[in-house]
């Protein structure tokens, strides 16, 4: 390690030690948390305290003289984390190897263990904050957890001091809200390597996405200082925030963290009247009583004219190096310029041309708003309340979905202690990320459904009408007299706040009836007339005349698997949403883990759901790619159920129980158990005329009734 430090400059020991060199309380860790603990440490240290830190480089083999060799003769109590947990244990695997360490020394402080980081969350500096002031206790809490709002167990300690800023002066913290594949990260990337580079100031980033693929959301974390940055977290405290993505303002609190007199940057079409629409008022409030500096750039639009399509990123970067005003603007520009031509000189003088006035654009479009003094006074509007919206979507769904599943509370998720989640969540999501959508030409339609059939989303289908159910519709629903299913009337809908715009369906469409068009508010508005038609208490189900074996019939049968986390055009889900359209009443699905683990279970928003009458497929995925094997349990489980319930119903067929309807049903049932066509149909109507049997008073049919 010596010779390391030789090379790189930087200093290592098998345990290093931060702090005051007569600390009374200190913590022992491992890992990137040390670096939080050393910031806080080195902050309270300032204030007159006596804390301090080890850092463990080497765990195994475990040196107790190293180990002793740093530590201060004064300490009187001691934290110790761990970032897992095993409960079988009598503690975590550090913990117990440092009361082993100090068993017989001599020294006798007070050990407690705690553990951090589980499930992958964040530990910033007022969880570290809590571990000290916990240490001040006379009995410090064993088994502590940090990060986690547990109010059942009550074994989390409350974060502290979260006012206290650790940003070391000079040091400008940057956060960039984008949707993945908008290419907002890999600007992102391309800034961070020029400051790095051409600069002499330090220079970090972090990149945090939720569980979709492409099409999700993405969250870059930069920071630029003259001092070395040792801040292993995610930006708590902005001084600029960018927005790529005008849908956002609704679904996320974007300004949180940002500092009093920031810088906030939205890439969008509205006029400054008309943010004073679309804004939520809490934005407003808070943009307005802070001072920040709010500025507009249409970067969507730059983009298409320039030849672009949807990869604004340059645009929204060069506009930021202007804002930021971390190195002179001519220079970042002539970086820029230089990085467009590694990135993408292989492509084409073209392709460099159009990126470069992407550049020049962003610049020159850059408008500031006039904030109003109105908006510090800005009131909530009142936001609708649909009582039909499940508990776990209000109350977890939407939280996390927010990125603030870190908020919730071991009680708000403890019917979920087996990690099921309820399907069909996406259909809550409504994400309107598109920057186009489909909108339908009736009048060319020839009726085909290839549309539906190779959307990637379930996000365009065809709805078949009656004339009263149609007479019932939102105002302004088009539709046209259904060929296939005569008596009918056809509309072709289109979910335009779940699209994401991949074009897949104008493209193939033979008669041109389909055009992509840019998603305003008045195509956001057209999401009615879809959820009118899917709303099967409004518009019932119908027995068309088409096989669903054909490509007509089955884009007519519900899909069972829609709005997923899948990329924007994807191949793979048209043939599981297509096979859910076949099968997906009666579907059990063991998963392999890869890119259908993703667009199958994003998490918390499930994409499998049911029908009208509570079927849809169950679905699971095995971490260990060995789904032939979890499949063939699942088969197994199955027939073995299966087979005892072949048995009761034989039993009740010979002992002649129930009704001649009932027995005749039974035996059809037996004998086209393993027949899937029409299967629904048969265990309907045993199960009906069992509920039948059982309320006409004659004697149960336990076996039956149980299956």
């Amino acid at each position: 390690m010596a010779q390391m430090a030789k090379i790189t400059g930087r200093e290592h020991h098998l345990f290093d030690y931060y702090g005051a060199p007569d600390a009374d309380r200190i913590i022992i860790a491992m890992g990137s948390v040390c670096q939080t603990a050393e910031e806080v440490a080195e902050y309270l240290n300032a204030q007159g305290e006596k804390v301090g830190l080890l850092s463990v480089h080497l765990y195994r083999p475990f040196s107790i003289e190293h180990f002793f060799k740093y530590l201060p003769k004064t300490v009187k109590k001691v934290a110790v984390l761990d970032r897992t947990k095993e409960p079988g244990a009598l503690g975590e695997p550090l913990y117990l190897d440092v009361k082993a360490a100090y068993y017989g020394s001599g020294m006798d402080p007070v050990i407690v263990g705690g553990r951090y980081g589980l499930g992958g969350k964040d530990t910033t500096p007022d969880q570290i904050f809590a571990v000290y002031e916990e240490l001040k206790k006379d009995a410090p809490m064993h088994g502590f957890t940090l990060g986690i709002v547990d109010d059942v167990t009550n074994r989390s300690l409350k974060p502290a001091h979260s006012d206290v800023n650790l940003t070391k002066e000079g040091t400008t913290a940057c956060k960039f809200w984008g949707l993945g594949s908008d290419g907002t990260v890999g600007a992102n990337k391309s800034a961070i390597k020029i400051i790095g580079d051409k600069t002499d100031m330090y220079a970090q980033a972090y990149f945090a996405y939720d569980s979709k693929k492409s099409g999700g959301i993405t969250m870059s974390h930069l920071r630029f200082g003259k001092s070395p940055i040792i801040s292993p977290y995610l930006i708590n405290r902005a001084d600029f925030i960018s927005c790529s993505q005008q849908s956002y303002v609704r679904q996320y609190d974007l300004l949180a963290g940002l500092r009093k007199g920031g810088t906030f940057l939205l890439n969008t079409f509205w006029s400054d009247e008309e943010l004073d629409t679309h804004l939520p008022a809490s934005m407003r409030r808070f943009i307005a009583r802070n001072d920040i500096q709010f500025y507009t750039v249409d970067a969507v639009h730059i983009a298409r004219e320039l030849g672009l399509g949807g990869r604004f990123n340059m645009v929204m970067q060069s506009a930021f190096f202007k804002l930021a005003n971390i190195i002179p603007l001519d220079d970042a520009v002539k970086y820029l310029k230089d990085a467009v031509v590694t990135s993408y000189g292989s492509k084409g003088e073209k392709v460099v041309n159009m990126n470069n006035g992407a550049i020049d654009k962003g610049i020159e479009a850059l408008h500031r708003v006039n904030v109003p003094d109105a908006w510090k006074d800005a009131v909530d509007e009142e936001v609708p309340v649909n009582e039909k919206t499940p508990a776990f979507i209000t109350n977890v769904q939407n939280v996390m979905n927010r990125q603030e599943g870190d908020k919730l509370k071991i009680s708000e998720i403890l019917s979920m202690e087996d990690g099921t989640f309820p399907v069909g969540g996406t259909a809550y999501e409504k994400r309107g990320t598109a920057i186009s959508v489909p909108v339908w030409r009736p009048e060319k339609c020839i009726q085909c459904n290839q549309c539906s059939f190779v959307c990637p989303h379930a996000t365009i289908r065809p709805i078949l009408t009656t004339d009263e159910e149609l007479a019932a519709a939102p105002e302004g629903m088009q539709s046209v007299k259904s060929r296939p299913a005569k008596g009918m009337n056809l509309t072709i809908a289109v979910s335009t706040l779940d699209c994401l715009g991949c074009g897949n369906c104008a493209q193939v469409c033979p008669g041109k009836a389909l055009d992509m068009t840019l998603l305003d508010d008045n195509l956001r508005d057209a999401q009615k007339y879809f959820d009118y038609g899917v709303d099967s208490t409004k518009v019932a189900v119908k027995n068309v005349p088409m096989k669903k074996t054909t490509l007509i019939g089955s884009q007519f049968e519900q899909p069972l698997f829609e709005f997923s986390g899948a990329c924007a055009g994807c191949g793979e889900t048209p043939y599981a949403k297509l096979v859910t359209q076949l099968f997906g009443d009666r579907m059990m699905i063991s998963n392999a883990t890869g890119c259908s683990s993703i667009w199958g279970a994003s998490a918390p928003a499930i994409p499998y759901t049911k029908n009208q009458k509570g079927c849809g497929p169950a679905w699971a995925n095995s971490l260990f790619e060995d789904n032939a094997e979890y499949g063939l349990g699942m088969l197994l489980g199955t027939k073995s159920v299966r087979e005892s319930l072949a048995a009761a119903v034989t039993e009740a067929i010979e002992a002649k129980k129930g009704s001649a309807e009932l027995q005749a049903a039974m035996q059809l049932w037996l004998e086209k158990r393993n027949s899937g066509e029409g299967t629904r149909d048969r265990a309907d109507l045993l199960r009906e005329l069992l509920e039948k049997e059982k309320g006409g008073g004659r004697a149960p049919l336990p076996h039956l009734q149980r299956s």
